[in-house]
C-alpha cells in the first residue's frame, strides 16, 4: 500500500515529475494534429463508402424477388 503524504509534499512531487517530461514542440504538435485530422477524414470516407456499398448490395439482394 502506498504511503500517505500531505498535499504539499504531493504537489512538490507532481511538479518534480512534470519537469522531467519532454514536452512536444509547437511544430510537432501541429504536425501530429494535422496527421490525426487527415486520418479521420480517410476513415470517414472509407466508412461512408463501405456503408453505401453495403446498402446498395442489400437493397439489390432484397429487391431481386420483385
Amino acid at each position: 500500500m502506498a504511503s500517505k503524504s500531505n498535499p504539499f509534499t504531493f504537489l512538490q512531487q507532481v511538479r518534480t515529475e512534470t519537469s522531467k517530461v519532454t514536452w512536444p514542440s509547437r511544430r510537432e504538435t501541429m504536425i501530429s494534429t494535422i496527421m490525426v485530422l487527415v486520418m479521420v477524414v480517410f476513415a470517414a470516407l472509407f466508412f461512408f463508402a463501405a456503408d453505401q456499398l453495403i446498402g446498395w448490395l442489400l437493397s439489390f439482394v432484397l429487391n431481386v424477388g420483385n
